[in-house]
């Protein structure tokens, strides 16, 4: 079972650096709730998705580094720091925390953390 876990992801981040937005797709459950610490709000399935392209088209390039993965029975935890570098050529990253709740091989609830000045920095 955690290694299912641990498979599911690798899959969904290592989706996130191709840019494959359909396979980060496939990695949630239907009714997937996506929260960040920094607007306390939680969004659906299309909405991420929907963010994550804007996400794929503003940093081309992009590598979760450093990952630290702690996986348990029903979901994970990944630290790591994400490396991207900009249409224009900026270089920017990101500290962040992701706990994520799984069933039935799908991500069912993501929770993401990070500093809210640090999230200025990357997207200024």
């Amino acid at each position: 079972m955690t290694d299912a876990i641990a498979a599911l992801a690798a899959r969904f981040f290592d989706a996130i650096e191709r840019g494959d937005v359909e396979a980060v797709g496939d990695c949630y459950a239907p009714d997937v709730a996506v929260w960040h610490n920094t607007d306390g709000l939680a969004t659906g399935k299309a909405e991420n998705l929907k963010v994550l392209s804007g996400l794929v088209r503003g940093f081309p390039e992009r590598r979760y580094e450093d990952r630290r993965l702690s996986v348990f029975p029903g979901g994970f935890v990944q630290q790591h720091v994400l490396r991207a570098v900009r249409r224009d050529g900026a270089r920017r990253e990101l500290a962040a925390c992701v706990i994520c709740q799984v069933a039935g091989g799908r991500i069912t609830r993501l929770d993401e953390y990070f500093d809210s000045a640090h999230v200025a920095l990357f997207t200024a």
